[in-house]
């Protein structure tokens, strides 16, 4: 089949990845693949040397943007009609809310047989105004009548869409976010050396988080939990990868808080090296207000990191009480200083969770087995549309 994916931009990030490791996989089972994304990339990184590396035709879009401009949305809606008319794709599969909704309309206007969306987070969300919400359910309403397959990373998101009134339910299926698995897996040797950097001895506990360093993504919460952390765990020491605009704000604030000395900012590290420094937790400490699927938190687990989580969204089908980590109700920050309080002090728990962790990880959040339902997806559409 010919198949073209449509994503807003290659940053680093979750959807990018899936992306990208969907591209390759379906090359790699005989599709001819295109991939086009906007040329905008941001503090995060970019992934498009990856992508020159999935086998995949690179498209760049020039009008394609992440922020909303009606005059750029409306070139780029021209842009990727042109591009489907041509191409003439079996499938459109559109990735991201600006790409999915200006993709999907452009694949419908080209005729496209057969168009696909995958939801990785709403974007419509408890972070937003009331318009804001309004304005993007009215738009994903639109392109779902467009869209004859929606692919959720989580059942969650199945539940807010179909709740949101976008589409019945029957147009919706849930297909794990995969990920390389291979790449992340416990290694001792490299977890002393990983510690020894951070000046962490194997009796302290490493409490790391993975997320852009910006609004949303629970570093405020996760501050307003450390003082009850450290005092009943004068051992845990916090590591935080990522960068972002608040770099600075929040390093002040730790400073008034006189816990600077307990954060260790990484910075942005390209993925292989979240993987390799993901060996020295002991705890990974996830608190986004919002998620479709905490990729994060899969692969922590996957490297046999148990994990403490808000229960919003995604996340409480990761991260399950007494098998993966600790899920505490979402926005309950005293509850989240206990659960790693819990955590911290129990070294011989940590280490059950993690194994029962990676063996649920393995089994259901693999690449290929992303890869292998997508294609069925694919062949189940084609046949029904003759």
């Amino acid at each position: 089949m010919k198949i073209c994916h449509v994503i807003t931009r290659l940053i680093i990030g979750g959807a990018q990845e899936n992306t990208l490791l969907t591209c390759r996989g379906l090359v790699e089972r005989g599709h001819e693949v295109m991939l086009a994304a906007g040329q905008e990339t941001g503090p995060e990184g970019s992934l498009w040397p990856q992508a020159q590396a999935s086998g995949a035709s690179l498209v760049t879009l020039e009008h394609m943007r992440r922020a909303v401009r009606p005059a750029a949305d409306l070139r780029a809606i021209r842009e990727l009609t042109d591009l489907f008319r041509d191409y003439r794709p079996d499938v459109v599969h559109t990735h991201s809310s600006k790409a999915g909704i200006l993709g999907r309309e452009a694949a419908a206007r080209a005729g496209v047989p057969i168009i696909v969306h995958t939801i990785h987070g709403m974007s419509f969300n408890r972070t937003q105004t009331a318009a804001v919400r309004w304005l993007y359910r009215q738009l994903e309403r639109r392109a779902a009548r467009r869209t004859h397959r929606i692919v959720c990373v989580a059942d969650a998101m199945v539940r807010q869409a179909v709740a949101a009134r976008l589409a019945p339910p029957d147009r919706f299926v849930t297909i794990r976010s995969g990920m390389d698995t291979e790449r992340f897996h416990p290694d001792p040797d490299l977890r002393a050396r990983v510690r020894t950097g951070w000046g962490v001895g194997e009796s302290g506990v490493v409490v790391g988080t993975v997320a852009r360093l910006f609004d949303n993504k629970g570093y405020e919460e996760i501050m307003a939990a450390m003082p009850a952390i450290v005092g009943a765990a004068p051992g845990v020491r916090f590591v935080w990868i990522g960068h972002g605009p608040h770099r600075e704000r929040y390093s002040q604030q730790l400073d008034r808080s006189g816990l600077r000395h307990r954060v260790t900012f990484v910075g942005l590290v390209t993925p292989d090296e979240v993987a390799r420094l993901m060996t020295g937790f002991d705890i990974l400490l996830h608190a986004s207000r919002w998620e479709g699927l905490p990729r994060a938190v899969v692969q922590a687990l996957l490297t046999e990191v148990p994990a403490v989580s808000f229960d919003n969204d995604g996340a409480a089908e990761v991260v399950v009480s007494g098998q993966t980590g600790v899920c505490v109700p979402y926005g309950d920050v005293a509850g989240l200083a206990d659960a790693v309080i819990l955590l911290a002090g129990d070294a011989r728990r940590r280490a059950e969770l993690g194994r029962l962790g990676r063996q649920r990880c393995v089994a259901e959040f693999d690449w290929r087995t992303m890869v292998e339902r997508l294609d069925g997806l694919y062949a189940q559409l084609a046949e029904a549309a003759g």
